[in-house]
């Protein structure tokens, strides 16, 4: 999904028209009323590329999922100044009320995401185009639909559902239970989507969703739900189409040299240097104050002491992948001080030298974020095999993962010791107990996708047994209250129906 592809992104205000909170159609005051604009193949790809265009990080808080899935969790503190942004503050101690901005900003950005997908499903299939383009459109949005209600049914638990484009007399609707909203529109939607989309984009179509990335997607919602063999039979397609593997070094995920790799399975494409701006600001809201930066989002003492270290003190390279430590070598040619972050520690991933985003271009970086990678699948197929009473067979792709982090010796001339790996550096995981390794696969997500928005949601669905001990060091949490986040009250005083 290159430039030309982002530069449509741009035109969604044309025709869209919408409140990013509702769900009402209208007509916009730009060029095409609704009724106007879905007409040609080329407005029908407008339409898709403005779908994805919610997932962005173009504002750190317009998006906050990584306030949910790293600041909730006992991964990260909000860092910042004291003063700065004081509703993340009030996430990351637990004392969360329905007027939280954050709250807020995601629900209203997931529903227009929604809203979105709901004009393209309901607009695209009268137009008069290539078949399969049309049908590609349609996989697409169904999606990103399911996708977006994912996400929004493991933040808020029970939301209302919407499928199509509604009038302000239709928008009093209630939720729908997690357990509904999974049987009747993220399972139908990824089923379809997998059917339909290619395999595969060349060209400025890289970047879009594939029928990969949406067997992918329908693998976590089945691991979500706990339905261990379909989970496995999902993340085994995935593994066994043979159009993924993992990127020789950990470290290249996450560098702007390396975007749409061989282990992506699905990344939301990032452009910098472009007005209106579609660049990443997280790189601006995490980075330290010398490179002008917030120093949002840091890294706990847990979570550095969570990763392996070898008997000699080796420590397992994916820490200095993704943490900014004391002492160490940071970006410009800067050594990294614990000064610059109240917990002494900074997240390397979404940073990037000034030699590729100049320091007056901080906040328009051109990092993809990583959404769904392949050593995500193999992890979800290593728990599903666990779950069902294969642990055995749950440490082949579980050790897959840790033997790309070890091996990162042999590609990193950086590391001291290069091209030796050190003696005891993650050795195999040999456990055949059912408890023993699924610590292990528990273990092995935190290490492995730190800082890419996903641990508080594994904390929570791994039960409150598990997200209490996590959670330990957060005293305002309570599993029962905290395992899903409010409903902001803005739209509790507009839809009259929610319970």
């Amino acid at each position: 999904m290159n430039k030309s592809f982002l530069y449509s992104l741009m035109l969604v205000l044309i025709f869209s028209g919408m409140s990013c909170s509702k769900f009402l159609t209208k007509d916009p005051q730009g060029v095409y009323p609704t009724n106007q604009f879905y007409q040609t193949s080329d407005q029908a790809i407008v339409a898709i590329n403005a779908a994805y265009q919610p997932l962005n990080f173009k504002s750190a808080t317009q998006n906050p999922l990584w306030v949910f899935g790293d600041v909730a969790s006992d991964d990260a503190v909000k860092g910042g100044l004291a003063g700065d942004e004081p509703d993340i503050g009030l996430i990351d101690q637990f004392n969360i009320t329905p007027i939280n901005s954050n709250l807020q900003y995601e629900w209203g950005t997931l529903y227009e995401g929604i809203t979105r997908c709901n004009l393209v499903l309901a607009y695209v299939p009268a137009i008069v185009m290539d078949t399969a383009t049309r049908s590609r459109i349609l996989g697409e949005a169904k999606f990103l639909r399911a996708w977006y209600y994912f996400t929004l049914v493991n933040i808020f638990g029970a939301v209302p559902i919407v499928l199509t484009p509604l009038n302000p007399n239709q928008l009093q609707i209630p939720q729908s239970s997690d357990t509904i909203i999974y049987s009747s529109v993220i399972e139908p939607d990824l089923v379809s989507a997998i059917q339909i989309l290619p395999a595969g984009y060349t060209g400025t179509n890289v970047g879009r969703a594939t029928s990969g990335a949406a067997m992918a997607l329908l693998a976590k919602v089945y691991l979500y739900q706990q339905k261990w063999d379909s989970s496995m039979v999902a993340s085994q397609e995935v593994i066994n189409s043979g159009l993924y593997s993992l990127m020789p070094l950990y470290s290249q995920e996450f560098s702007a040299d390396f975007k749409n790799n061989q282990e992506s399975i699905f990344e939301v494409q990032m452009l910098s240097g472009q007005v209106p701006q579609t660049g990443n600001a997280l790189n601006q809201w995490f980075a330290p104050a010398v490179d002008n930066g917030y120093y949002f989002n840091a890294p706990t003492q847990g979570f550095v002491s969570e990763f392996e270290v070898t008997p000699a003190g080796v420590p397992d390279p994916r820490l200095n992948y993704t943490v900014g430590i004391d002492s160490m070598a940071w970006f410009n040619g800067e050594i990294f001080s614990g000064t610059w972050s109240p917990t002494s520690y900074l997240t390397r991933k979404y940073q990037q030298p000034f030699s590729e985003v100049p320091i007056s271009l901080k906040g328009d970086g051109s990092c993809n974020y990583l959404a769904i990678r392949f050593a995500d699948v193999l992890l979800m197929y290593a728990e599903a095999l666990n779950a069902t009473g294969n642990p055995t067979a749950a440490l082949v792709p579980l050790n897959q993962v840790r033997a790309r982090a070890r091996n990162s010796y042999l590609y990193d001339t950086a590391l001291v010791g290069y091209p030796n790996i050190p003696a005891g550096l993650l050795p195999n995981v040999t456990y055949t107990n059912q408890a023993d390794v699924l610590m292990a696969i528990q273990h092995e997500r935190r290490v492995e996708f730190g800082f890419e928005f996903h641990r508080y949601f594994d904390v929570i669905r791994w039960g409150k047994t598990y997200a209490t001990q996590a959670m330990s060091n957060s005293p305002g949490f309570n599993y029962d209250i905290n395992k899903t986040f409010p409903i902001p009250q803005s739209e509790r005083d507009t839809d009259k129906a929610l319970y």
